[in-house]
């Protein structure tokens, strides 16, 4: 049987959520708005920031903030796994059938690494402060692996390139984002890490097509 790269996207099983779909729809337009608000104020950092304090930054009560989570960090993996499904969502449209299965990895990937494309130093290092926080990034850069595996699979099946590790090649391009946007390496960078990333993976896809 002959998957279309639509099909073989939806093969993949994406990571659990924070938030439930069930709490999801139920969030009021003024938490979605907080949680909007949330992501600024972590980019700037937030291990030192108290619930109290950002109660005050939101103008809003600290029984609302509690309402939506049972702590800070509970409240920064929400806000970064929403994010990161929004940017996902992005990345799996802009796959279609019309592409050939390599300009599918090239601009599936282009558009996942927006998610690390403003990404702060003082945002990296304190995200490697929270365990929950490396397992849920970890779960959604496995995710975004096996979708870019899935995609050089079809590449494969339809001689666009010559047989080759595709679990080795997915795991090297597709975890670039997240292995750029590392405390330890994001300064040492020239670009962005998502900059970065998109050449790589420009790289790769050349070499093996030469």
């Amino acid at each position: 049987m002959t998957f279309s790269l639509r099909d073989r996207l939806r093969q993949v099983p994406a990571p659990e959520p924070v938030l439930s779909r069930r709490r999801e729809a139920e969030l009021t337009a003024r938490q979605r708005e907080l949680l909007d608000e949330l992501g600024r104020i972590f980019d700037k950092g937030f291990v030192d920031v108290t619930m109290a304090e950002l109660a005050a930054q939101l103008n809003c009560s600290l029984r609302t903030l509690y309402g939506l989570a049972e702590g800070r960090n509970e409240l920064v993996l929400m806000v970064v796994d929403r994010n990161l499904r929004k940017v996902g969502r992005v990345a799996n449209r802009v796959v279609n059938d019309d592409m050939t299965a390599l300009d599918a990895v090239k601009a599936y990937l282009g558009a996942a690494t927006v998610a690390v494309q403003d990404i702060t130093p003082e945002f990296a290092d304190d995200m490697a402060t929270i365990p929950e926080g490396s397992a849920m990034n970890a779960d959604h850069s496995e995710y975004i692996i096996a979708v870019t595996r899935a995609l050089l699979d079809a590449a494969v099946e339809q001689g666009e390139i010559a047989a080759v590790d595709t679990a080795a090649v997915a795991r090297t391009i597709a975890g670039l984002g997240r292995e750029f946007a590392r405390p330890d390496v994001l300064p040492l960078l020239s670009s962005s890490p998502k900059d970065a990333a998109d050449a790589m993976v420009d790289v790769v896809l050349r070499g093996l097509t030469s």
